[in-house]
Protein backbone atom coordinates (compact mmCIF):
# COMPACT_ATOMS: atom_id res chain seq x y z
CA UNK A 1 0.00 0.00 0.00
CA UNK A 2 1.49 3.38 -0.81
CA UNK A 3 0.33 6.18 2.43
CA UNK A 4 -0.64 9.04 0.94
CA UNK A 5 -0.96 12.68 2.99
CA UNK A 6 -2.69 15.41 1.86
CA UNK A 7 -1.84 19.09 2.26
CA UNK A 8 -4.18 21.98 0.60
CA UNK A 9 -6.16 24.78 2.06
CA UNK A 10 -9.04 23.69 -0.67
CA UNK A 11 -11.35 21.68 0.98
CA UNK A 12 -13.25 21.09 -1.81
CA UNK A 13 -10.68 20.40 -3.93
CA UNK A 14 -8.66 18.14 -1.63
CA UNK A 15 -12.08 16.29 -1.23
CA UNK A 16 -12.44 15.57 -4.70
CA UNK A 17 -8.75 14.13 -4.65
CA UNK A 18 -8.92 12.22 -1.62
CA UNK A 19 -11.67 10.30 -3.61
CA UNK A 20 -9.65 9.57 -6.34
CA UNK A 21 -6.65 8.01 -4.83
CA UNK A 22 -9.03 5.93 -2.33
CA UNK A 23 -10.90 4.04 -5.65
CA UNK A 24 -7.49 2.64 -6.13
CA UNK A 25 -6.40 -0.62 -3.97
CA UNK A 26 -3.04 -0.37 -3.43
CA UNK A 27 -3.39 3.73 -2.05
CA UNK A 28 -4.58 4.68 1.15
CA UNK A 29 -5.14 8.28 2.26
CA UNK A 30 -3.95 8.63 5.72
CA UNK A 31 -4.27 12.17 6.82
CA UNK A 32 -5.45 15.51 4.99
CA UNK A 33 -4.58 19.02 6.27
CA UNK A 34 -5.27 22.35 5.55
CA UNK A 35 -2.12 23.73 6.02
CA UNK A 36 1.16 22.71 6.44
CA UNK A 37 1.29 23.86 10.13
CA UNK A 38 2.37 21.04 12.01
CA UNK A 39 3.40 19.11 9.03
CA UNK A 40 6.11 17.68 10.92
CA UNK A 41 4.26 15.82 13.22
CA UNK A 42 1.69 14.56 11.30
CA UNK A 43 4.44 12.67 9.19
CA UNK A 44 5.94 11.32 12.32
CA UNK A 45 2.22 10.50 13.08
CA UNK A 46 1.00 9.07 9.69
CA UNK A 47 3.58 7.54 8.39
CA UNK A 48 2.87 8.71 4.50
CA UNK A 49 4.72 7.68 1.67
CA UNK A 50 3.92 10.36 -0.39
CA UNK A 51 3.07 13.87 0.05
CA UNK A 52 0.34 15.73 -2.05
CA UNK A 53 1.32 19.42 -0.96
CA UNK A 54 -0.10 22.49 -2.45
CA UNK A 55 2.60 24.97 -3.32
CA UNK A 56 0.87 27.89 -1.75
CA UNK A 57 -1.18 28.07 0.82
CA UNK A 58 -1.42 30.94 3.59
CA UNK A 59 1.10 30.69 6.41
CA UNK A 60 3.54 28.17 5.79
CA UNK A 61 3.96 27.49 2.02
CA UNK A 62 4.69 24.11 0.41
CA UNK A 63 8.28 25.24 -0.43
CA UNK A 64 9.03 26.19 3.57
CA UNK A 65 7.37 22.81 4.41
CA UNK A 66 9.11 20.89 2.33
CA UNK A 67 12.79 22.46 2.76
CA UNK A 68 11.68 21.31 6.82
CA UNK A 69 11.07 18.07 6.10
CA UNK A 70 14.13 16.95 4.19
CA UNK A 71 16.18 19.02 6.78
CA UNK A 72 14.79 17.28 9.25
CA UNK A 73 14.23 13.77 8.06
CA UNK A 74 16.81 13.69 5.16
CA UNK A 75 16.38 10.56 2.78
CA UNK A 76 13.63 9.32 5.71
CA UNK A 77 11.64 11.61 4.19
CA UNK A 78 7.81 10.99 2.22
CA UNK A 79 8.49 12.02 -1.09
CA UNK A 80 6.59 14.98 -1.85
CA UNK A 81 4.79 15.95 -5.40
CA UNK A 82 4.02 19.21 -5.64
CA UNK A 83 0.26 20.68 -6.73
CA UNK A 84 0.62 23.72 -8.60
CA UNK A 85 -1.44 25.63 -11.06
CA UNK A 86 0.75 26.38 -13.91
CA UNK A 87 3.21 24.16 -16.22
CA UNK A 88 5.91 26.64 -15.32
CA UNK A 89 5.53 27.78 -11.93
CA UNK A 90 8.76 29.42 -10.03
CA UNK A 91 7.19 28.19 -6.90
CA UNK A 92 6.93 24.62 -7.86
CA UNK A 93 10.67 25.17 -9.19
CA UNK A 94 11.77 26.59 -5.73
CA UNK A 95 9.78 23.42 -4.51
CA UNK A 96 11.66 21.04 -6.15
CA UNK A 97 14.92 22.31 -5.79
CA UNK A 98 14.29 21.93 -1.57
CA UNK A 99 13.70 18.55 -1.81
CA UNK A 100 10.04 17.75 -3.69
CA UNK A 101 10.23 15.00 -5.99
CA UNK A 102 8.60 16.58 -8.83
CA UNK A 103 4.98 18.54 -9.49
CA UNK A 104 1.52 17.53 -11.48
CA UNK A 105 -1.00 20.47 -12.42
CA UNK A 106 -4.26 20.55 -10.23
CA UNK A 107 -6.32 19.86 -13.96
CA UNK A 108 -4.31 16.67 -14.65
CA UNK A 109 -6.67 13.95 -15.62
CA UNK A 110 -7.09 11.06 -12.66
CA UNK A 111 -5.16 8.43 -14.55
CA UNK A 112 -2.32 11.08 -14.71
CA UNK A 113 -2.44 11.59 -10.88
CA UNK A 114 -2.71 8.13 -9.97
CA UNK A 115 0.30 7.51 -12.01
CA UNK A 116 2.28 9.95 -10.39
CA UNK A 117 2.00 9.14 -7.24
CA UNK A 118 2.92 5.77 -8.32
CA UNK A 119 6.12 6.97 -10.01
CA UNK A 120 7.48 9.01 -6.87
CA UNK A 121 6.69 6.51 -4.31
CA UNK A 122 8.66 4.01 -6.26
CA UNK A 123 11.48 6.83 -6.25
CA UNK A 124 11.29 8.15 -9.44
CA UNK A 125 10.51 12.03 -10.50
CA UNK A 126 7.19 13.82 -11.96
CA UNK A 127 8.33 16.58 -14.36
CA UNK A 128 8.05 16.77 -17.88
CA UNK A 129 11.21 17.21 -19.98
CA UNK A 130 9.74 20.34 -21.62
CA UNK A 131 8.96 22.00 -18.12
CA UNK A 132 12.04 20.78 -16.80
CA UNK A 133 14.31 22.80 -19.23
CA UNK A 134 12.00 26.04 -18.53
CA UNK A 135 12.04 25.69 -15.11
CA UNK A 136 15.61 24.69 -14.29
CA UNK A 137 17.23 26.84 -17.09
CA UNK A 138 15.86 29.89 -15.33
CA UNK A 139 17.60 28.94 -12.40
CA UNK A 140 20.58 28.15 -13.84
CA UNK A 141 21.95 31.99 -13.64
CA UNK A 142 22.00 31.78 -10.01
CA UNK A 143 24.85 30.08 -9.79
CA UNK A 144 27.86 29.45 -11.96
CA UNK A 145 30.06 27.64 -9.34
CA UNK A 146 31.74 24.46 -10.86
CA UNK A 147 31.15 21.27 -10.04
CA UNK A 148 32.68 19.67 -6.51
CA UNK A 149 35.00 17.13 -5.79
CA UNK A 150 31.99 14.92 -6.08
CA UNK A 151 31.72 15.40 -9.54
CA UNK A 152 35.24 13.94 -10.13
CA UNK A 153 34.15 10.50 -8.67
CA UNK A 154 32.46 9.85 -11.64
CA UNK A 155 32.86 7.95 -15.10
CA UNK A 156 33.31 9.33 -18.68
CA UNK A 157 30.05 7.19 -19.15
CA UNK A 158 28.15 8.33 -15.70
CA UNK A 159 28.74 11.94 -16.49
CA UNK A 160 26.95 11.28 -20.20
CA UNK A 161 24.11 9.72 -18.44
CA UNK A 162 24.10 12.64 -16.01
CA UNK A 163 23.73 14.92 -19.03
CA UNK A 164 21.05 12.49 -20.70
CA UNK A 165 18.86 12.46 -17.17
CA UNK A 166 19.37 16.48 -16.91
CA UNK A 167 17.70 16.84 -20.32
CA UNK A 168 14.81 14.84 -19.44
CA UNK A 169 15.30 11.90 -20.87
CA UNK A 170 13.61 8.55 -19.79
CA UNK A 171 16.05 5.22 -19.04
CA UNK A 172 14.57 3.37 -22.06
CA UNK A 173 15.77 6.84 -24.44
CA UNK A 174 19.28 6.84 -22.26
CA UNK A 175 19.76 2.99 -22.90
CA UNK A 176 18.88 3.58 -26.60
CA UNK A 177 21.20 6.80 -26.89
CA UNK A 178 24.00 4.98 -25.33
CA UNK A 179 23.82 1.55 -26.57
CA UNK A 180 23.23 -0.13 -22.57
CA UNK A 181 20.25 -2.09 -21.18
CA UNK A 182 17.60 -0.11 -19.33
CA UNK A 183 19.01 -2.01 -16.23
CA UNK A 184 22.36 -0.88 -16.72
CA UNK A 185 21.27 2.57 -17.45
CA UNK A 186 19.44 2.42 -14.00
CA UNK A 187 22.40 0.96 -11.98
CA UNK A 188 24.46 3.89 -13.58
CA UNK A 189 21.94 6.32 -12.27
CA UNK A 190 21.67 4.77 -8.32
CA UNK A 191 25.40 5.40 -8.79
CA UNK A 192 25.22 8.58 -10.12
CA UNK A 193 22.84 9.74 -7.20
CA UNK A 194 25.41 8.28 -4.25
CA UNK A 195 28.28 9.80 -5.50
CA UNK A 196 27.01 12.99 -5.84
CA UNK A 197 24.66 12.62 -2.65
CA UNK A 198 21.47 13.34 -4.24
CA UNK A 199 18.12 11.83 -3.31
CA UNK A 200 16.78 11.43 -7.06
CA UNK A 201 16.34 12.47 -10.38
CA UNK A 202 15.11 15.75 -9.79
CA UNK A 203 17.75 16.89 -7.61
CA UNK A 204 19.89 15.41 -10.52
CA UNK A 205 18.43 17.49 -12.77
CA UNK A 206 18.88 20.85 -9.86
CA UNK A 207 22.62 19.91 -9.81
CA UNK A 208 23.25 19.54 -13.32
CA UNK A 209 21.43 23.16 -14.22
CA UNK A 210 23.18 25.15 -11.24
CA UNK A 211 26.49 23.52 -12.68
CA UNK A 212 25.95 24.39 -16.04
CA UNK A 213 26.78 20.99 -16.90
CA UNK A 214 23.56 21.05 -19.82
Amino acid sequence: MIRVALVDDQPLFRGGIAMILESQPDIDVVAQCSSALGLNEMVSRDRPDVILMDVRMPGVDGITATASLVRELGDAAPRVLVLTTFDVDEAAASAIEAGASGFVLKDAQPDFLLASVRAVADGNQVVAASATRQLFERHRARSTSRPGPEYGELTPREREILVCAARGLSNAEIAAAEFLSEATVKTHISRILAKLGLRDRVQLVVYAYEHDLV
